[in-house]
């Protein structure tokens, strides 16, 4: 009984828990039928523990929305186009972005946790961002930094508790970046504010004014409250008023002064 209430009900909306109760007739016929077939034409297989999947029957094919889709896809676009001599990526998703330039190309990947698998063309290299390290200094002529910023010094990945991890970490990328490399780094954009220990939201202005320190902007992309994706040109407006986001996620092409 229990892991039919875990089926039915767990961590879904009350509109998603109705749907999931209306098809267990649907579920329960169908497995009757399939039991049937199976007494007549053979016994190649036999029906073994209940594993429902009750809302993919209406469900779209795929997933091809939100931030983490869009932002991972695209940066690793932009690098296939610009084939760069060495890329280092600092703690984005490696089941994402990480694996998208895996398939065409190596890339070195920094974490401050412990990633202790062997993966054709990742080289992981643990090491946390806000301790300054000259052993890299100059390290790469292009950075990536996917919604990780906004984490540094809250504490949720056992780093340390320092309320401008995000500024240690921006300029640890900056001195691992060569003069004239790119960095793209993606964050969380809107009202600015701490929502603890999950992230900070940054707004657009600040980032301009943090960035503008040490690079130049090249292209701006976005991804809104609802997951659409957004290629533009910023202007004064859309600034001011974070693109319209409440919690979006903005994307900076920047090249090093």
């Amino acid at each position: 009984m229990t892991q039919w209430i875990g089926i039915v009900t767990g961590g879904a909306s009350v509109r998603r828990i109705w749907r999931n109760i209306s098809q267990l007739p649907w579920y329960f016929k169908c497995s009757s039928v399939l039991k049937k077939q199976l007494k007549q034409e053979g016994n190649d297989f036999a029906f073994s523990n209940n594993f429902p999947c009750l809302h993919e029957r209406y469900a779209d094919g795929g997933v091809a929305s939100g931030d983490y889709f869009h932002h991972d896809l695209y940066v690793a676009q932009q690098i296939f186009k610009q084939q760069p001599v060495k890329h280092v990526d600092v703690g984005s998703r490696i089941d994402g972005f990480v694996a998208h330039v895996a398939g065409y190309r190596e890339i070195e990947v920094m974490d401050i946790r412990p990633i202790n698998v062997k993966v054709k063309n990742i080289i992981f290299i643990q090491k946390d961002l806000m301790i300054d390290d000259k052993t890299f200094y100059n390290y790469c002529d292009s950075i990536s930094c996917l919604s990780v910023l906004e984490h540094f010094g809250l504490g949720r990945y056992g780093d340390t508790l320092d309320i401008n991890g995000h500024k240690k970490g921006l300029a640890s990328l900056v001195k691992m970046l060569k003069q004239g490399g790119t960095c793209y780094i993606s964050v969380p954009i809107g009202e600015q504010r701490i929502e603890f220990n999950a992230h900070r939201i940054f707004s657009i202005r600040y980032l301009l004014d943090l960035f503008g320190e040490y690079f130049n902007l090249q292209g701006f992309a976005y991804v809104d409250d609802n997951g659409n994706f957004f290629e533009i040109t910023l202007t004064e407006e859309l600034i001011e008023n974070n693109c319209n986001c409440r919690f979006g996620s903005g994307i900076f092409i920047l090249t090093k002064k």
